[in-house]
């Protein structure tokens, strides 16, 4: 897969709400409550790890469910 062609993306679908990413089934789960001392420095926090599990994740690991073929 290349890693030039994937983008992260904000979903809203009824069973999910976030970050995932366009080539495979990875989404980003925070675990635990943003961190920081004012909200200006957990929105950068946050908006950090996410691009770091974002630009380390691997596609081939996060495969998509194969639609039926019936």
């Amino acid at each position: 897969m290349d890693a030039k062609r994937r983008t992260l993306v904000r979903v809203e679908r009824q069973d999910f709400q976030g970050w995932a990413c366009t080539e495979c089934a990875w989404v980003f789960n925070a675990s635990g409550p943003p961190v920081g001392s004012s909200l200006d420095e957990m929105k950068q926090n946050y908006e950090q790890r996410r691009k770091q599990e974002f630009t380390s994740h691997v596609c081939a690991q996060h495969p998509r469910a194969e639609k039926d073929p019936r």
